[in-house]
């Protein structure tokens, strides 16, 4: 661990570097002795430090300093470092003011100069101190920091980002004592949310590229030309990447997001198989994304595909933020986003209170209140009982009349056991408001309706593709899905540049090279396991294509 810091502000050069060399002297090897020779100098080294993360165990301040004395320093750091010790070095002149201080910064120690010999005077002080601060309870340091607003839908999305890409951090609200402390370090006019890395650096309100370069993702491809592009993260991709890294083609996955996708929010899969005891999609997608690394497969992060042609041999995917890197084959494994709710007054609260999806960062906060979920398919069924164990009351809204016909046997078995989730059936959703996050739902049940005080909706109602990049390239069906293989040829239609003498395998676009897998292929089977099996065949389809190239 780095040394703890002793800070020591003086604008008399010749005291100056006597403090600091007897301090050197008594504590150099424990401590790191940080001198400043301006109360300005030295209020942006405790800042500085306050964001990298150190430790400041002491601050000896002089009291007589022009436009900002010791007091008025000592009460500035004491805002970033409560629990160091604060000693104001004093003339005998000036010992009212010192005594004075002590009302003011909650003074530990006023020191009169000159202090010779430092073994009597000086450093009995000192070890006593920095005794003190040793005893003290101090709140530990995490490796990465965000300060915002409980209600702040980008806030929201950092966490979320952070916690899906396995990123530790540390939440704490601007308000809090030492989130204000972080905001006062970064200066005035902060911009929240407000990240603060291990090496201090500061990230004011930052986009989801420079998070992500910042805590150490890969977002810039290693070269512009590869065997395999996979287009998406979730179960498929992972499992193309996976396969296609594992038997020798160069691959990379690009993943707009986090890996893992839909499946990646699950809080519990349990009929997934080789885990009888069930695991978390977070669980399962950090396994597998580790998996796809060990075999040498490249993923980006954070980079949205936008684009997709075909030039001759070559099959070329666009970046949003510019770039683009090129392969002889492409998976589409895009997967699928939840649709929205279209009530009135519940766009605006997207992110406060309104959350797409299973939003695992924000189930702490549901604690001892009342959570609502829409939706009736395993999603919303696993949503229920996680949240359960957070939530008095879990409220779980479904617009049909039960839930057999989409969820599995084994969720509505828990669901039913547990006495804090109620299912409300033909209920509907139709309307939303509050001031600065949800406060109040309006629900419809067989045509009646009724306002209930909420503040946590979680919406899972079915999805739709993410493909209208693919313009003209791909063709798919009127939901946007794409199609593949033999619902290519229904009708007689026939895919554009295929060889004559067949057609394409179940996994294949119009497009030779291009096969996609997973939720965003139409009439896939919508299941964790299922996706990953597309996409190890798709890396079969892909050998079978390159070998006849």
């Amino acid at each position: 661990m780095d040394k703890p810091v002793i800070v020591t502000v003086d604008d008399d050069p010749g005291v100056s570097r006597a403090v600091a060399r007897d301090l050197r002297r008594r504590y150099g090897q424990e401590y790191r002795i940080v001198r400043a020779e301006a109360a300005a100098e030295g209020i942006e080294a405790v800042k500085q430090m306050r964001l990298r993360g150190d430790d400041v165990a002491a601050i000896l301040a002089d009291y007589r300093m022009p436009q900002m004395n010791g007091v008025q320093f000592l009460e500035a750091a004491m805002d970033m470092y409560p629990y160091a010790r604060r000693v104001l070095l004093t003339a005998y002149a000036d010992t009212d003011a010192a005594i004075q201080a002590i009302n003011v910064v909650d003074l530990d120690h006023y020191l009169l100069k000159p202090w010779d010999p430092p073994e009597e005077k000086f450093y009995p002080v000192i070890d006593g101190q920095l005794d003190a601060w040793m005893r003290t309870d101090r709140v530990e340091r995490s490796e990465l920091r965000v300060v915002g607003d409980r209600w702040s839908a980008h806030s929201y999305k950092i966490r979320d980002f952070l916690a899906r890409n396995h990123v530790p951090y540390r939440w704490m609200l601007a308000e809090d004592p030492e989130g204000a402390q972080l905001v006062k370090a970064a200066g005035e006019g902060c911009h929240l949310p407000l990240v603060v890395t291990a090496e201090g650096t500061t990230l004011e309100s930052p986009d989801q590229g420079t998070l992500a370069m910042a805590v150490g993702l890969s977002t810039t491809p290693a070269t512009d030309f590869y065997d395999l592009i996979v287009v998406g993260g979730g179960p498929a991709g992972l499992g193309a990447a996976v396969y296609g890294a594992s038997e020798g083609l160069r691959t990379v996955m690009v993943e707009a997001y986090s890996s893992g996708g839909q499946a990646g929010q699950s809080s519990r899969i349990e009929n997934y198989l080789g885990f009888p005891d069930g695991v978390s999609g977070q669980q399962l997608a950090d396994r597998a994304r580790r998996q796809a690394l060990k075999f040498g497969a490249e993923l980006l992060t954070a980079r949205k595909v936008v684009s997709l042609e075909a030039r001759g041999q070559a099959r070329v995917v666009g970046f949003k933020d510019g770039g683009e890197i090129a392969a002889h084959a492409v998976i589409l494994a895009t997967g699928v986003t939840y649709r929205r709710l279209e009530a009135p007054g519940l766009d605006e609260f997207v992110g406060r209170g309104v959350f797409y999806g299973a939003a695992l960062t924000e189930a702490p906060s549901c604690q001892d209140g009342e959570v609502y979920i829409v939706g009736a398919a395993n999603s919303a069924g696993q949503a229920a009982v996680y949240l359960a164990g957070f939530a008095s009351k879990v409220h779980l809204l479904v617009r049909g009349d039960g839930l057999e016909k989409s969820m599995s046997h084994y969720l509505i078995e828990q669901i039913g056991a547990l006495p804090n989730i109620e299912v409300h059936l033909q209920t509907e959703v139709v309307g939303g408001e509050g001031d600065d996050h949800l406060e109040r739902l309006t629900l419809s049940t067989k045509g009646e309706t009724r306002t209930v005080d909420a503040q946590w909706l979680f919406v899972f109602i079915g999805a739709e593709p993410y493909t209208t990049w693919l313009g003209e390239t791909i063709e798919r069906d009127e939901k946007g899905f794409v199609l593949t293989g033999p619902d290519l040829v229904q009708g007689g239609r026939r895919p554009r540049n295929w060889p004559l003498r067949r057609e394409p395998y179940f996994l294949e676009t119009n497009v030779p090279g291009v096969l996609a897998a997973g939720d965003v292929r139409a009439e896939s089977i919508k299941r964790v396991a299922s996706a990953v099996g597309e996409g190890a065949m798709a890396v079969a389809l892909v050998h079978r294509y390159l070998e006849k190239q």
